[in-house]
């Protein structure tokens, strides 16, 4: 069946919030466990909702460890997020071409429109499923289904296009195609260990799978 659907991660698959996620990580843990933490040690980190990993460290103090968090990380929001090369032009070629477009990420709203608007990338989105809009962030197949709700689409009609586990896992779970990015801190290798349908070496390898001619 043909996809006319795409939904997309955010950070990470549409645009660099390595580095910001990663200072606001060790700007946070370092607070509360100095020279405890590394880079290397915060990378497993990114993805999952901030809760789920603050409270595994501290049940006790995880809502003021999250506000600490994002405070840092809205401060240093546009100075640390860069675009990812190509992501732009193809974003803009899908929605000229009338498919359905879509976000599915476990970040807030509020961080979520700032960076959208940063890149410009947010007059080509539809639709916008944020971890304040459910109640099981993915990998549970609910934001998804969410968006496909929204968008009036089947999840065979779709395609989930992320750069961690929990967006394949989300995607196979709500019964959409997935794809991985290859530009994931991740690593390429991690990721194909989840089976996705298609490995992305670039975003606009995901035209074709769409049905989309680039040159048209």
């Amino acid at each position: 069946m043909t996809i006319n659907t795409v939904l997309f991660d955010l950070d990470g698959t549409l645009i660099d919030t390595n580095d910001l996620i990663i200072e606001s990580f060790l700007h946070t843990l370092n607070y509360y466990y100095p020279d405890k933490y590394q880079r290397n040690d915060v990378l497993p980190f990114l993805g999952p909702p901030l809760y789920e990993t603050f409270v595994k460290m501290d049940e006790a103090n995880v809502e003021e460890m999250v506000t600490y968090y994002r405070n840092f990380n809205m401060a240093k929001h546009d100075e640390l997020v860069k675009e990812f090369e190509g992501v732009y032009e193809t974003v803009k070629l899908l929605h000229e071409k009338g498919l359905k477009l879509g976000i599915v990420t476990t970040k807030m709203r509020q961080t979520v429109v700032m960076g959208l608007k940063l890149t410009g990338l947010d007059q080509f989105f539809e639709i916008v499923v944020c971890l304040d809009d459910v109640t099981n962030a993915k990998p549970d197949p609910e934001p998804i289904h969410l968006a496909l709700q929204q968008l009036d689409s089947r999840p065979e009609e779709a395609i989930m296009v992320g750069d961690n586990y929990h967006d394949i896992l989300a995607g196979k779970n709500a019964g959409t195609k997935t794809a991985a990015v290859s530009w994931t801190i991740k690593g390429v290798e991690y990721l194909q260990t989840f089976e996705p349908d298609y490995m992305l070496r670039h975003m606009e390898d995901l035209l074709p799978i769409v049905g989309v001619n680039k040159g048209e």
